[in-house]
């Protein structure tokens, strides 16, 4: 790992049993598509999907938690794997709060990337607070790490790689692939 992280920030990644990202801007690079229909369109990272595969295959539950509603993202989660999909969130901090609480959760076990202001009080009530490399100043200010990479360009695959190296669980994905 090449990324020089702090003791305190090695600490907050060793906790992380749950990743909880944010949609628009973070998976995808924050444009919206829209047809002649009205019917939305998003281009997804395939590296970035296949980090998050990475960490379910490996203990860490995915969610994804967004402001907007989109069929589009509920199908992206169905390819993943991904079974819990919270849409049309719009005060995401209660939301988060209240959703940990019903998991029995403790926020230090929580993970949560994002990109713009509203997506600040959802870092309140975690643990492991992740900026995409081109969130707003805010939010980028705010966060626990901020990944070198972009939104829908591979800030997700750089976060899950970081947990799942952190918690040394990457020889296991190398040896899956054949790597020692």
């Amino acid at each position: 790992m090449t990324t020089i992280i702090s003791d305190e920030l090695r600490k907050k990644i060793a906790s992380v049993t749950i990743f909880v990202t944010d949609v628009d801007g973070v998976l995808t690079d924050g444009g919206i598509i829209m047809d002649q229909r009205g019917d939305e369109l998003k281009q997804f990272n395939v590296r970035d999907g296949h980090g998050l595969k990475l960490l379910i295959r490996h203990g860490i539950t995915v969610a994804f938690l967004t402001g907007r509603e989109s069929p589009v993202v509920s199908r992206r989660a169905r390819d993943l794997g991904i079974e819990e999909v919270y849409q049309g969130i719009k005060d995401k901090g209660p939301f988060m709060a209240d959703y940990l609480a019903r998991k029995g959760l403790a926020p230090s076990e929580a993970a949560y990337a994002g990109d713009d202001i509203v997506d600040i009080p959802v870092f309140r009530q975690v643990g492991f607070a992740v900026a995409v490399g081109d969130a707003c100043r805010e939010v980028r200010e705010a966060a626990d790490y901020v990944a070198g990479e972009k939104g829908g360009r591979g800030a997700i695959r750089e976060t899950c790689e970081l947990i799942l190296k952190v918690q040394n669980k990457w020889p296991d994905v190398m040896r899956r692939y054949g790597i020692e």
